[in-house]
């Protein structure tokens, strides 16, 4: 996939050049230059409240490791808010603590299935220590990190890639790591699934012209009624745009009047409903849906209709599509296409 220009540049400016140094080990002047504080004020940091380099070379010299960064760059953030400093270094040392930890998590979340070929030729290290890094700049809610190493997964991996081994073990890492915590961590989920939306939006480009008469009408998406889970399909409708396969993204808890409208105005060869929760799937709105007609008498259509998400496990659908994975709704989706009339017809 082709980068725009703007994430063309995310990973080639200050702040790669940045990273580098920081891996190698800043020097204490380096690290209050980035920081805008002086180094007598990290060296005060360091003496009265114990937040100083983890790593000390030959004689006096000190060398700060990413994660002292980590901690300095929160310390600056809650003492410009206001905090105390002794209280500031506190929450600032939990904090990369707490990174560490989510990022753990995130090591070990499960991907939701069985790898598939295209993931296959990913290293699982490789997969690991993307989530690990993407899990701390997440807790520290350093949105410039989060949205390169989100973008920075896409155009290396692609859509499929990135979205089941990078950003679903993260965000069930951040969900986890909230269930388990009470009220904290909520922030982080937020910033973290505005970011993984942004980075799959950005992926979607509008066909340039529109097909031939007789083509099949686009892929619907729309979560049901009730249902806000949209990220799943967000990841699918970047998946198809990345294929170039006509969408219509309608997003979350669509209502049925509303859905139905829909499919009789467009036509859509497949409609994807999506819903998280068994509460909010609904049979007979699927049936409705996949009754419903369009065209003149003689020749009317009617879509094929996808069912994705958890919340239709157990849930038959006669003549419904029911895939396992985003490789395998692109894989069925492609195939219907490449038919030239996935839509029925009467």
């Amino acid at each position: 996939m082709e980068k725009t220009a703007s994430q063309a540049d995310l990973g080639t400016g200050p702040r790669q050049s940045a990273s580098r140094e920081a891996g190698a080990g800043l020097t204490t002047g380096a690290l209050a230059r980035r920081l805008g504080v002086s180094p007598t004020t990290l060296r005060s940091w360091d003496r009265r409240y114990g937040i100083g380099p983890e790593v000390r070379g030959e004689g006096r010299h000190r060398r700060w490791t990413p994660r002292d960064v980590a901690v300095l760059e929160a310390m600056c953030r809650l003492t410009s808010a206001g905090v105390p400093p002794a209280e500031a270094a506190r929450t600032a040392s939990r904090g990369a603590d707490d990174a560490v930890a989510l990022a753990d998590d995130a090591e070990a979340a499960p991907t939701g299935g069985a790898r598939t070929r295209a993931s296959g030729t990913l290293p699982l290290g490789d997969v690991r220590q993307e989530c690990r890094g993407l899990a701390r700049a997440a807790v520290r809610l350093d949105a410039p990190a989060v949205e390169q190493q989100l973008a920075s997964a896409v155009d290396d991996h692609g859509i499929v890639v990135a979205w089941q081994e990078v950003m679903v073990p993260t965000l069930h890492a951040v969900g986890r790591k909230w269930a388990s915590s009470g009220d904290r961590y909520v922030e982080v989920e937020h910033l973290l699934s505005w970011h993984v939306s942004s980075a799959l939006r950005r992926c979607t480009r509008p066909l340039g012209t529109p097909g031939p008469a007789h083509a099949p009408g686009p892929v619907l998406l729309a979560c049901v009624p009730g249902e806000q889970h949209s990220l799943p399909l967000e990841a699918l409708n970047a998946g198809l745009c990345e294929l170039g396969l006509p969408t219509r993204m309608f997003g979350g808890a669509v209502p049925a009047e509303a859905l139905t409208a829909a499919v009789t105005r467009i036509g859509p060869a497949v409609v994807v409903l999506w819903a998280q929760t068994r509460s909010a799937a609904s049979l007979p709105l699927a049936q409705h849906i996949a009754g419903a007609q369009w065209g003149v008498r003689g020749a009317r259509g009617r879509p094929v209709v996808m069912l994705g998400g958890p919340g239709w496990l157990g849930r038959p659908g006669p003549g419904m599509l029911r895939p396992t994975s985003l490789k395998d709704a692109l894989d069925v989706l492609t195939g219907l296409y490449s038919q030239g009339t996935p839509a029925g017809s009467q």
